[in-house]
């Protein structure tokens, strides 16, 4: 992607997300950060100076719109990056409909109505739109039902607008990191009852480095899907 551009991003706050913020941050790109209240979004102006914020909760995707009629959107987006992400691990048998709707309503909806707001400012700019999806999103494994459904629903939406909006020039690529080390893998630890090192799992800045990859790529090639195992 060349020159300054603008990225809107979910998730900065830490891990994957954070880093990738960083990145752009420091070479000098513009950014539009989302933040799920005002505190947070003050916290993060104060970490990436100069860095625009965007409030409004993805765990209540059908409020985003009515949050955003009272900010003022970015004109120009040449990105976004649905980073932000939430896991609740149990058995079927025990996963309650709330444990169900809050991860559908995090890791899919609201990544699809963040989209639907940004697709007229992404037709102009022919930008990029990117899904950090999991490695979960490609297979599902015993206790991860929930999390897996909202991530394979995550994949269909980034084929679907693939396919929609290649006539535009939008770009639409899907990572599939395997275990990252940051909060969320620390949680997911927690519920499984193991002892966290997150020297044994991905960097985020390495996840970062092929995202990057992927958005600064000349307009004559596109990547799709991008897997990223543990290479230890």
């Amino acid at each position: 992607m060349a020159g300054m551009a603008t990225h809107v991003i979910t998730g900065a706050g830490s891990g994957i997300g954070a880093a990738v913020a960083r990145r752009l941050h420091a070479r000098g790109d513009e950014l539009v950060l989302h933040a799920r209240d005002a505190g947070r979004a003050k916290e993060l102006a104060a970490e990436f100076p100069g860095a625009r914020t965007l409030v409004g909760d993805l765990a209540e995707p059908a409020k985003l719109s009515w949050a955003f009629s009272h900010q003022t959107l970015p004109d120009r987006v040449d990105s976004l990056l649905h980073i932000a992400g939430v896991v609740d691990l149990g058995p079927v048998g025990d996963l309650t409909p709330k444990s169900w709707r809050h991860q559908l309503d995090v890791n899919l909806i609201a990544p699809a109505e963040l989209t639907r707001h940004f697709l007229p400012q992404l037709r102009t700019t022919r930008g990029h739109v990117v899904f950090v999806n999991s490695g979960a999103g490609l297979r599902a494994s015993a206790d991860w039902s929930a999390y897996a459904a909202s991530k394979h629903g995550l994949k269909a939406l980034a084929d679907a607008l693939r396919a929609e909006e290649h006539g535009n020039g939008v770009r639409v690529t899907s990572v599939y990191p395997g275990r990252t080390a940051g909060p969320m893998q620390a949680k997911v630890h927690q519920q499984e009852g193991k002892e966290y090192d997150p020297g044994e799992w991905i960097d985020p800045e390495s996840v970062a480095t092929t995202i990057l990859l992927a958005l600064d790529l000349p307009r004559d090639a596109e990547v799709n899907d991008l897997t990223v195992r543990p290479g230890r």
